[in-house]
């Protein structure tokens, strides 16, 4: 059964689901609001994490349309050193292994601002990038990538593959996470990826994602939670096989995917490995799932005791990153302008905004040296070694860094 705004089925399979932790209602985490916007009402949504036994898929329960959440966007690629630099590597590492040159043609799914696309641009392979934002896809484009801004899924990829366009490469980074049709877009794969083609597929990893408490990746744009078993079952459903599997360190700990066609290619002993693993984690147990949430209620409760203790002691605390998971982290836990000053970011397109729900100012980095708050809560933790790296004048002043997850702690 299913009602307006809310699964009660799978977004895999199909099959019946159960709710294993509530975060309450929260507005949507990359709605970030202008001064004019402060006193006008804000949309919230239940946030509620949910677990299919049939397929092992965790999700939310929750699906805000899609043009409310990316037909404008906020989050540009390009200002995380680490994203551009995980991207340029996988890029020559594919260029090198596939042989990539002037007669190939790479698409990426959700191809941001060109990020990606660049580097095999730089080397001479065509690209495509299929990006539903029109504000980034017209950044991608004044950089010579060529973009449709559409949302990607079956219908596309027939329209795109009746003209001929069929990739050697297709990238998905951090995108199946987003889509609340996750079987019309594994479908387009399908369907555009050429006979002999190789996609690469990467999303955060579950385990990750409940061993390291890491609640705060849970809001209403990242609809599913990936295991190598989950996505084993909704890729296969597709004609489409896990080559190869690899766990990588960004954002807070992803899997990478190498996928190709059924008959074309077989699963080597890395994804049999990683399957057998989450066999023995507990993959397939609720019970898994519903421990996390005794978890995620006691970081908080540590998380704001910190936070309480140093307010008290009459410091000052901003916080670095206007992020999705930096909303939900605030809003779940009621951190607010009662804890926190201010808020910097790095993207020229957060600063001089709000943050959703708490109502926190944005401003550049540069104001943690005007200011001099004693302590800063490191929102965007997932790039903590790129900050700290980039903040180290303000650290050497006697700044001081709080990582929330997966346990809070000062450095």
């Amino acid at each position: 059964m299913t009602v307006t705004g809310t699964t009660a089925v799978c977004r895999s399979c199909g099959g019946a689901i159960f709710i294993v932790l509530s975060l309450g209602s929260t507005p949507l985490a990359n709605r970030l609001l202008t001064r004019e916007q402060l006193d006008q009402p804000e949309p919230r949504y239940p946030l509620d994490l949910a677990f299919c036994p049939a397929c092992t898929l965790v999700q939310i329960t929750e699906t805000v349309p899609p043009e409310e959440l990316f037909s404008e966007y906020v989050y540009f690629s390009s200002y995380s050193d680490t994203a551009l630099e995980n991207a340029r590597t996988i890029v020559e590492r594919m260029v090198g292994q596939r042989s990539l040159g002037a007669n190939d043609l790479v698409l990426e799914i959700a191809s941001n601002d060109g990020y990606l696309l660049q580097y095999y641009l730089e080397r001479g392979v065509p690209v495509l990038g299929i990006e539903p934002a029109a504000n980034i896809a017209a950044v991608a484009r004044s950089r010579g990538i060529d973009t449709t801004s559409e949302f990607f899924g079956a219908g596309l990829a027939r329209r795109l593959a009746d003209g001929g366009i069929r990739p050697s490469v297709l990238h998905a980074n951090n995108v199946l996470a987003h889509v609340a049709d996750l079987n019309g877009v594994v479908g387009g794969i399908a369907i555009i990826l050429s006979d002999d083609g190789m996609a690469v597929i990467e999303v955060p990893y579950l385990l990750d994602l409940i061993d390291r408490c890491e609640f705060d990746t849970i809001y209403h744009e990242h609809l599913c939670y990936f295991s190598v078993t989950s996505l084993r079952l909704l890729l296969e459903r597709h004609g489409l096989v896990i080559a190869d599997v690899e766990r990588i360190p960004i954002h807070g700990g992803s899997l990478r995917l190498f996928v190709g066609h059924a008959g074309r290619v077989s699963a080597g002993e890395r994804v049999e490995a990683q399957l057998e693993e989450e066999r023995r984690w507990g993959v397939n147990s609720v019970e898994t799932y519903q421990t996390f949430g005794a978890s995620v209620k006691g970081l908080g409760e540590r998380l704001r005791a910190l936070l309480t203790e140093l307010k008290s002691s009459g410091v000052q605390i901003a916080a670095y990153g206007a992020s999705a998971k930096g909303s939900t982290l605030l809003n779940v836990l009621g951190i607010d302008g009662t804890t926190l000053d201010f808020v910097v970011d790095r993207s020229v397109a957060k600063q001089g905004k709000f943050t959703p729900g708490t109502h926190l100012p944005i401003y550049p980095p540069g104001r943690l040296l005007d200011e001099s708050p004693d302590f800063v809560l490191l929102l965007t933790w997932n790039f903590a070694e790129e900050i700290l790296r980039q903040q180290e004048e303000f650290r050497r002043l006697g700044g001081r860094f709080i990582i929330p997850v997966p346990e809070p702690m000062v450095v």
